[in-house]
């Protein structure tokens, strides 16, 4: 029986209670829960005894040692605030344990070095949970890529598109401060990044970009004519909001947030048009690989659809690739509809031939199934797999560098290298 301690109860946490005490309980069993706010882990422990699993033991987020000490896991799930993923990390390497770690890695240079220099020092695994890579419909790129579809990959245009309900909500969260998250750039665009390397086999090497906060924050607003402002969306008394969220009315976010607001100190409905806003909006990248392709990149938050576009340009055609998908709130509905694809399209235009498009059979689940994919590679039985879609440290490293190294670029104006060889 492997044991499983799990830092962090937000939403982030639910993938994998739920794949434990509902399909592992013969294989795994979760012995310590931690988090700041008792609340949060009260709601997580009736969410997992209401599937059978005994109570667990919980832990105050200063008690992180002392968890580990006293119930010995063998792996430890870090899905706490971004800013804090290396400080578990690196504790439970020099615990004995392996990490099973949410994205990003973490959020700058100096603290992904300190997650490198513990396993090095330890040995332990560390896994990444890129999800993105396991969706049907992304393995089908790299499946094409691979099988030489469009020869050698020498530019990518990638256009990522977060619309005002998804969008929004990194605008509430903690996510709005770059000191938490490193700002979208590293805390969404890590995905993003990732598949370009999952896709093209490549290493990126040096980065360019922009960005600024056009859209959300007070300023903003206003120079759009907006006159009402409130803190935050409960009680407020702004009618017909289209960027309140509704806390009251989510059993999950209730629980999770609101209700946990006394023994955390955490606003899960704070105000996108607030002054305190820390990070971009509307995002540009480019990106130099090893192999010499060339990314450009764009990443913009108050889109009227969510999904993204990307396009391939080879010595041998072009693959043209659209995707459009559900929205969601984080904890506010069906888990299912994260990464649910509503519509996709492929198409393939070999150099001299007719184009053609390429049929992906999607599956339920989040991201097309592709959850269940990852969570059987993670608790089950290893397998063959010919996408090598399983994300370790190096891949946690190059996608989040790419983002640090972008918001290094903003801040600058200069070009900056990545350096992967210094850091791994």
């Amino acid at each position: 029986m492997k044991k499983i301690a799990i830092v962090g109860t937000g939403s982030r946490a639910e993938m994998f209670y739920e794949e434990i005490t509902k399909n592992r309980k013969d294989t795994h069993r979760i012995v310590g829960l931690c988090d700041q706010s008792e609340t949060r882990m009260k709601f997580t422990n009736k969410r997992i005894e209401e599937n059978g699993h005994p109570h667990v033991s919980m832990y105050g987020y200063l008690d992180f040692e002392k968890m580990i000490d006293e119930t010995k896991p063998d792996t430890v799930i870090v899905v706490s605030t971004d800013r804090t993923h290396h400080d578990y990390i690196v504790r439970a390497m020099d615990k004995g344990c392996d990490v099973i770690t949410e994205k990003p890695l973490t959020i700058d240079e100096k603290k992904a070095r300190q997650i490198v220099d513990a396993q090095k020092r330890t040995g332990r695994d560390l896994r990444v949970t890129f999800n993105y890579r396991y969706a049907p419909n992304n393995t089908k790129i790299r499946e094409l890529i691979m099988d030489g579809a469009i020869g050698d990959v020498f530019s990518v245009h990638f256009e990522w598109l977060l619309d005002t309900k998804h969008g929004a909500d990194y605008y509430r969260r903690w996510h709005r401060n770059k000191h938490n998250s490193g700002g979208l750039l590293v805390h969404k665009s890590t995905h993003h990044f990732d598949l370009v390397n999952f896709w093209l086999g490549a290493e990126p090497e040096n980065v360019f970009a922009f960005g600024e906060l056009n859209f959300y924050g007070r300023h903003n607003a206003e120079r759009r004519g907006m006159t009402e402002f409130t803190p935050r969306s409960h009680q407020s008394p702004i009618k017909n909001d289209h960027f309140a969220l509704d806390l009251e009315g989510n059993e999950t976010l209730k629980s999770l947030y609101l209700d946990a607001e006394a023994d955390s100190g955490y606003i899960r409905d704070r105000s996108v048009f607030a002054d305190d806003i820390s990070i971009e909006d509307t995002m540009g990248v480019i990106v130099k690989y090893n192999t010499n392709a060339i990314l450009t990149y764009s990443l913009n938050s108050y889109m009227p659809w969510e999904g993204f576009n990307v396009n391939f340009n080879g010595s041998k055609g072009r693959i043209e690739y659209k995707v459009v998908e559900a929205s969601y709130v984080n904890a506010g509905g069906d888990r299912d509809d994260e990464g649910a694809v509503k519509n996709k399209e492929i198409t393939v235009f070999p150099m001299f031939d007719a184009p053609y498009s390429v049929k992906v059979e999607m599956k339920k689940g989040g991201h097309g199934g592709g959850d269940r994919v990852m969570l059987d590679e993670i608790f089950g039985k290893p397998f063959d797999d010919r996408f090598k879609r399983a994300a370790g440290l190096k891949d946690g490293v190059m996608s989040i560098m790419t983002g640090i190294c972008a918001n290094k670029s903003i801040a600058s104006g200069m070009p900056q290298s990545l350096n992967l060889k210094d850091i791994l």
